[in-house]
């Protein structure tokens, strides 16, 4: 039993725990595929662990070890594909995790027979293929031909390798190892640029991994006395675990800048970023001499949404509104959400009073239509308030506070509007006293 892989074990399990910790507050499905490549690195350590014993028992251990060695990186390029939960990427992924399989453990076998070898080849070739002509009728990806394109150079490749080896398993494990981590070196190219230091760590760790299965094979035939230690070729696993990890970092403090600028249920400025936006455009507009729009958007019944249907229908109500407020202004206008149920728009140049009074007009007509949310029928309005720069006011408080007081000026006379007098009502109910 080889004791030296215990330290490899107890590394990369505490890499795939750190790595747990990090993704915990994210958990998405590409991060659940990192987490179990990183968990079939452990379980390849442990398999080599009893890959020297003889008998069933070695042999067992190196079928476990090859296997999981090329699950983790069939699982790491897995991850990258945006579409990953859809059947046809899991279909394909199976595909090439269970073809690549059969030939890693026939590799281990002693007695195989050479026509297996050649079978198994050939399925690792159009395997793929099949599956992607059978999905090509939907969507198709440019990673999932990327992978048809590797195994189909595999499959011809490990069957010209075998027969110029003269049957040298070794070499052909090589081979498919090579091309599964040359292929994670790839997609994450593909999909994460060159962009932060993560990627680049990622991307480079990679590729060092890929070489591995060149370099190795060719120095233990070019240069049989230089002897190089097995852990400097497991360096590379190690530079790939701390890519990863950077970029979940990275990940995470993007996401921390942007729900701090944003609001994380509409998607919207919030009253940070809007504040922040509304002073730019003033100082453009009193530079260029224009005029800039403040529309102050409350929502009439939302109370009534949120104690009849509840706060998940309130919550699908506002990103409803929050939808429809960011496709009716222009790119360079903003909207934010400052409130419960309060919206802000800023309308930037040019923007007279009437090209506000029109926008807001028409989302009146907009808000005050019935849909459909969560399979109930809502309805709400709203009332909007209207400040205009610089002829209402010159700071940017003072014109939130023009906005607002016109928009509950609206809300009260709307209110006023609907409401019968109650002199008149009992006016009419003497009335009807009397006649009685």
């Amino acid at each position: 039993m080889d004791w030296s892989k215990i330290p490899d074990v107890l590394a990369v399990a505490s890499l795939a725990c750190a790595f747990f910790s990090i993704s915990r507050q994210n958990r998405t499905a590409q991060h659940h595929l990192w987490l179990l490549g990183w968990i079939m690195i452990a379980i390849h350590f442990i398999g080599f662990m009893f890959a020297n014993i003889p008998g069933v028992v070695g042999t067992i251990g190196s079928i476990v070890g090859l296997i999981s060695l090329i699950d983790a990186g069939v699982f790491f390029m897995w991850a990258t594909v945006p579409s990953e939960s859809g059947i046809s990427s899991r279909r394909m992924a199976l595909v090439t995790l269970f073809s690549m399989a059969i030939y890693a453990g026939l590799a281990c076998l002693d007695s195989a027979p050479g026509w297996a070898f050649d079978a198994c080849a050939v399925f690792i070739a159009i395997g793929p293929l099949a599956v992607g002509l059978f999905y090509i009728r939907y969507a198709q990806h440019a990673l999932r031909w990327l992978t048809v394109g590797l195994q189909f150079a595999l499959g011809a490749e490990l069957l010209v390798l075998r027969r110029q080896s003269g049957g040298n398993n070794e070499l052909c494990i090589d081979a498919i190892l090579f091309v599964v981590y040359l292929g994670c070196c790839l997609y994450f190219l593909y999909t994460h640029k060159i962009e932060t230091t993560g990627s680049i760590i990622t991307v480079g760790g990679f590729f060092a991994w890929a070489m591995v299965f060149v370099i190795a094979p060719a120095m233990g035939h070019y240069m049989p006395n230089f002897k190089i230690e097995d852990e400097v070729w497991n360096l590379p696993k190690y530079v790939v675990a701390i890519g990863m990890l950077l970029l979940l970092l990275e990940k995470q403090i993007e996401r921390s800048q942007y729900l701090a600028l944003h609001d994380d249920l509409t998607a919207l400025a919030n009253r940070r970023l809007f504040q922040d936006r509304l002073i730019s455009a003033m100082e453009r507009a009193r530079r260029s001499g224009s005029t800039i729009a403040l529309m102050q958007v409350d929502l009439d019944r939302f109370k009534e949404v949120n104690d009849s249907f509840g706060h998940h229908v309130g919550d699908l109500l506002l990103q409803h509104v929050a939808a429809l407020l960011d496709r009716r202004v222009r790119r360079s206008d903003t909207v934010a959400r400052t409130g419960g149920d309060e919206f802000s728009i800023i309308l930037e140049e040019p923007s007279t009073r009437r090209d506000a009074e029109m926008v807001a007009e028409s989302l009146i007509v907009i808000l005050a239509e019935p849909f459909q949310l969560a399979g109930k029928m809502v309805r709400v309005g709203a009332s909007i308030g209207i400040a205009v720069f610089p002829d209402d006011a010159q700071d940017s408080d003072s014109l939130c506070i023009e906005a607002d007081l016109r928009m509950y000026q609206v809300k009260q006379d709307r209110r006023e509007a609907t409401r019968v007098p109650r002199e008149k009502v009992m006016s009419h109910f003497d009335s009807q006293t009397l006649a009685s």
